[in-house]
């Protein structure tokens, strides 16, 4: 059912193309009174009415195969019920709807064709041809994967329109070229030649615009559906448009040759280099078209597929390329420098070497290998392992939640050898083949989620560390990684301060989830665009003082802009009576949630110095992006006086917001 159901769009897609290219041909080429190209014309007419009539044919099995698809049920194909409720409640069932509603004119306009009696009635039938046809086949990007583009599903479905049309143009057109050709090549057909010879000069300029606007609509569609490498290599989509692109090539190659050297010599002495010309181009042509039918096969396979933005992605490579680089070797920046330096001296001299007529190819080979030995210099120090998982998207988001039972998780199974901290001590990292890795070193944030991902799922060969797939669930173990992930962060955290940094933000505030009382649960990403949110994790009775001030000041700081959600990082329970009646307080005090917001954000504290104890009162800044800004302690200066936290406040309502929000999945 499905070969069937694929075989039945690669056809209805195919018939749209060859009506669109063909009523754009004939249009192109002109009228003629030359009996080959009368023959030919009408043998391209009588094509039409089958066409027409796969075309409908096609859409009716199209949509028979869809309604299988939606119910999961074979039986469906068939149900007359179904499809009306799939063409009566969905957006594909609307745009089939319309499109059979132009085909079927479509049809009737190509069937019951009247006597061209004018050039007027031989350019509106061609005309009306080209209107049914680019609309229909037009709309079939309503109905595809753009549509469900977001923000830019407009433009997105603008965009594969203009694609289809396009395809339309110009693959719909070489079959009457190729026919055309092969038709006036012949002996027979010489009173054709110098007919066919001005219809292919006009479709290889048009064809050369059509080409330029799919390789501009590709790339949008493809950055749209595909986003990054990771996604080309390693999913179906991305693999399937990869074959498109291996198909397209020789397309492109046989177009070039046909372009510079066959289309000239058309108008050669006829029997030495005309005619033999104008074969070869109607079998360079014939094997476009091939290409191309097999290039539409690719695509409706590509439509049945998930895009490869929304799937994770397996990489199939050992390494990849990142930058920074992960480790800073001896002489990193120096090899970059030269080698960049190289290659860009090389790249310009291929430019250049290419438009010498002077020994061409020795400049261009010279300077080829110039780049390459600058690319050999620059890239070794960028290229780092890879895992399969190693542009996998988490699915867990990076939440106070998540990374309290990574936290656990990791006291559990991890502390042993990292030390309770992650740096590497634990009692029992003495006996390893390798030393623990400081889990709190930068350098760990150079590396992906899915590195981690991997590495906790299966283990690190030689190091002693081994692989917890068989005991953690997947969402433990990304639980796992989200907490890896705050340590690095928290290691970085250290250049918080009680003063705003002006416009950068850098640092992502973990998500989290709060209620207070009996009222709904809210999150942080509610306050986004909105408000700064002032995070105060207390400990009574020695906040008590500052939330008194806090209190005093609510009024302002919600005129500023700014929301306190304040959680208590001791007892959870009877939080609200133990506060006292006395100053009253308003702003959101947390009473379901706050243990896994105390113990995430407790994390991103002031390290504690040498026989200290570790702050118990600690705010943090957060910005209307969602970013970590400053923090401060009773311990410390600053926002002692609370014209000094109203400054801080001020400077991030001044701030102009260029900043994406923070990504919700670590990566």
């Amino acid at each position: 059912m499905t070969a069937l159901g694929l075989i039945s769009r690669w056809v209805h897609l195919g018939a749209g193309v060859f009506l669109v290219g063909t009523f754009a041909f004939l249009l192109l080429a002109g009228r003629s009174d030359r009996p080959t190209a009368l023959t030919w014309e009408r043998g391209l007419l009588r094509w039409t009415r089958w066409a027409a009539g796969l075309l409908l044919l096609s859409g009716l099995l199209s949509l028979s195969y869809q309604a299988a698809v939606v119910t999961g049920h074979f039986g469906d194909a068939l149900s007359a019920s179904t499809m009306l409720r799939l063409i009566s409640a969905t957006q594909f069932g609307t745009v089939w709807l319309l499109r059979h509603g132009l085909l079927l004119l479509l049809a009737a306009v190509i069937l019951l064709r009247e006597r061209e009696d004018s050039g007027w009635d031989w350019a509106a039938f061609r005309g009306e041809g080209i209107l049914l046809g680019a609309t229909g086949l037009g709309l079939m990007a309503w109905a595809g994967h753009a549509a469900a583009v977001e923000p830019w599903g407009l433009a997105a479905t603008g965009a594969d329109a203009l694609h289809l049309l396009a395809v339309g143009v110009w693959l719909g057109g070489l079959g009457p070229l190729c026919l055309l050709l092969r038709m006036a090549g012949q002996p027979a057909g010489a009173d054709a030649r110098p007919f066919a010879v001005l219809a292919a000069r006009s479709f290889s300029q048009v064809a050369f615009v059509a080409m330029l606007t799919l390789a501009a609509t590709g790339v949008w569609n493809s950055w749209h559906q595909v986003g990054n490498f990771a996604s080309l290599a390693g999913t179906r989509y991305g693999r399937l448009l990869l074959l498109k692109l291996g198909l397209l090539l020789p397309i492109v190659a046989l177009a070039a040759v046909n372009r510079l050297r066959l289309l000239p010599a058309l108008s050669g002495e006829v029997d030495a280099v005309g005619r033999p010309a104008m074969r070869r181009l109607a079998l360079f042509v014939g094997i476009e078209l091939a290409l191309g039918a097999a290039i539409l096969a690719v695509v409706i396979l590509m439509a049945s597929t998930p895009p490869g933005r929304h799937t994770q992605p397996w990489w199939p490579f050992p390494s990849r390329l990142t930058y920074p680089p992960p480790h800073e070797l001896p002489g990193t920046g120096t090899r970059l420098l030269i080698g960049s330096q190289v290659a860009l001296v090389g790249l310009l001299g291929a430019v250049a070497g290419w438009f010498l007529g002077w020994r061409r190819r020795l400049v261009v080979s010279v300077a080829a290998a110039v780049l390459l030995a600058g690319l050999g210099i620059a890239l070794p120090p960028l290229v780092v392992e890879a895992y399969p998982t190693t542009y996998r998207r988490s699915p867990v988001p990076y939440h106070a939640a998540s990374i309290a039972d990574g936290r656990h998780l990791y006291t559990t199974h991890c502390a042993t050898c990292h030390g309770p901290a992650g740096r590497g001590d634990g009692p029992a990292a003495g006996g390893l083949p390798r030393r623990s890795v400081d889990l709190t070193d930068p350098h760990l944030a150079h590396h992906t989620a899915g590195d981690l991902f991997w590495w906790v799922t299966h283990g690190i060969p030689g190091s002693g560390m081994p692989g917890f797939g068989g005991r953690l669930s997947e969402g433990e173990r990304w639980d796992v990684v989200n907490f890896l992930r705050t340590l690095s962060a928290v290691a970085r955290a250290r250049a918080l301060s009680e003063v705003v940094e002006p416009a950068r933000p850098w640092l992502a505030a973990p998500d989290f989830t709060y209620a207070v009382g009996p009222g709904a649960q809210r999150s942080l990403k509610d306050f986004r665009g909105r408000r700064v949110v002032l995070l105060v994790l207390f400990t009574l009775p020695d906040s008590r003082p500052r939330l008194s001030e806090l209190a005093r000041n609510y009024d302002i700081l919600q005129t500023m802009g700014a929301e306190v959600v304040a959680v208590p990082a001791d007892r959870q329970e009877r939080i609200i009576s133990r506060l006292g009646p006395a100053p009253r307080i308003l702003f959101p005090v947390v009473t379901e949630g706050g243990s896994e917001v105390a113990e995430t954000y407790f994390l991103f504290r002031v390290p504690p110095a040498s026989g200290t104890e570790a702050p118990s009162h600690v705010e943090f800044l957060i910005d209307r992006q969602g970013y970590l800004r400053a923090r401060w302690t009773l311990d410390g200066k600053g926002w002692t006086e609370m014209t000094a936290l109203l400054a801080e406040i001020q400077q991030l309502n001044q701030e102009e917001t260029t900043a994406p929000p923070p990504e919700e999945h670590v990566h």
